[in-house]
């Protein structure tokens, strides 16, 4: 445990290469399964596509809470074994993992109680509600079978190890991909379930990643097993202080994707189409940017509870320089690939250009995207979580949206997409300029 994945000694640049590594295949893999879901859930028919499409924003606020969780257990669980403290690691795990199951089995009793109207009033009418009910019976009785995986990887992350949790996505996401035309299309001796099938294929992948998890956390890792009455409440606290707004943090994208969808709305459904095409090709633009801030977490928390405040820095401005670089290399590459990729997605020409349009503008920025979201990573490990969900504020509602609001009302789509750009822009710089004076004030405070 004292340091097994060099995160206190070995060389910042290699560590950091080597947890991002794993992670980026693991999210490629779930990207992928998700993909393959929507592909097998599209032949049944526009029907159960767009029912499906309904439950994306409540599945995702579901799963924001285990995300938060995540990030709270990975911050604590990084400082408690910086400061080579395994029994608080140890019982910060245990109480994390039962936080996490107990609030989304509160959220999945609500969920199951309020389906008709909750969906009702998201818009779905009286051909896609029996099928969202349908899915959601399922997806909601499932859906505690996640906690364990996701809330368990984030914990095993903060160790250093990365490839375990990856391993442990990719292979839920295989057995989520085969199981879903058996169970979907009743192939062999599977009961032909539909719509319901493809939950249900999610829900036993998931349970099989429980078990993964729970045995490499409990034998291989040791960090289950601590229970304290007396420090419970406590425990979930310490989480809870940093779970609570990374939970927020996180919701805080589709929040804004909804409010861009709505100004541009305005240009009718094939700028919608073409935004909800190109918001799919950013998922796998920023991949590695999320890989990236989700490692850099426990390896600065590790550092800081091992007093290694100068290595805790060295490694947020080399993510964030890592970042403008990088992404400059995938915005010179999605130059001359925008219009092949632009071609994929849809049969309308209209479609084709907006999304083009979008492609050749905005990625141009992901560098300074980068930089904010490594701040907000750096931040929480800092134990300052209010300050990274007050980053993602900012970004959203002071320099991304008002720019393409004021973009697209003086020059319509363009004007929109070179808001998000110039948005970007200016939060990356001026989140650069915060974290180095932060890191200026802290570590000149204790010199």
């Amino acid at each position: 445990m004292h340091d097994k994945h060099g995160l206190l000694s070995a060389p910042i640049a290699l560590v950091l290469r080597q947890m991002t590594v794993p992670m980026v295949f693991g999210m490629i893999a779930i990207l992928a399964f998700n993909l393959v879901d929507t592909f097998f859930i599209s032949l049944l028919g526009t029907d159960a596509l767009a029912a499906v499409s309904f439950t994306f924003p409540v599945t995702f606020s579901v799963n924001c809470i285990t995300m938060g969780i995540g990030i709270g257990l990975s911050t604590n669980i990084g400082r408690s074994l910086g400061e080579h403290d395994i029994d608080t690691a140890k019982r910060l795990t245990t109480h994390g993992l039962m936080l996490a199951v107990t609030l989304v089995l509160v959220a999945s009793v609500i969920g199951l109680l309020t389906i008709s109207p909750l969906f009702t009033l998201l818009g779905a009418d009286q051909t896609t509600l029996p099928l969202i009910q349908q899915y959601m019976q399922v997806w909601y009785l499932a859906v505690p079978l996640l906690v364990v995986p996701m809330a368990g990887n984030s914990a095993i992350r903060a160790t250093g190890d990365t490839k375990t949790p990856a391993k442990i996505m990719m292979l839920s996401g295989l057995i989520n991909g085969i199981l879903d035309p058996l169970l979907i299309f009743g192939i062999g001796p599977f009961p032909e379930m539909g719509i319901q099938g493809a939950a249900l294929a999610s829900g036993v992948a998931w349970s099989i990643a429980l078990v993964f998890s729970l045995y490499i956390l409990a034998k291989r890792e040791q960090l289950l097993g601590l229970f304290s009455v007396l420090k419970i409440i406590g425990d979930w606290g310490a989480i809870l202080k940093i779970g609570l707004p990374s939970a927020l943090s996180s919701a805080m994208a589709p929040i804004s994707g909804a409010i861009l969808m709505k100004l541009l709305s305005v240009h009718g459904t094939i700028a919608v189409a073409a935004f909800g095409a190109a918001q799919r090709v950013e998922a796998v633009l920023i991949l590695v940017l999320i890989s990236l801030s989700s490692a850099l977490t426990p390896f600065m928390a590790q550092n800081f509870g091992a007093k290694n405040r100068n290595r805790s820095f060295s490694a947020l401005f080399l993510s964030m320089r890592f970042s403008v670089l990088f992404q400059l290399l995938v915005f010179v590459m999605m130059v001359p690939l925008s219009h092949p990729i632009s071609l994929m997605f849809s049969q309308e020409q209209a479609v084709r250009d907006i999304l083009w349009l979008y492609l050749i503008t905005v990625p141009l920025s992901y560098g300074c995207l980068g930089i904010m979201m490594m701040l907000g990573s750096g931040l929480n490990a800092l134990h300052q979580p209010s300050k990274a969900f007050l980053w993602s504020l900012l970004r959203l509602f002071v320099f991304t949206l008002p720019a393409a609001f004021v973009g697209g009302h003086f020059y319509g789509i363009q004007g929109i997409f070179i808001g998000v750009t110039g948005g970007n822009i200016a939060g990356g710089v001026m989140a650069y300029l915060y974290a180095k004076k932060l890191s200026k004030h802290l570590l000149s405070k204790h010199l």
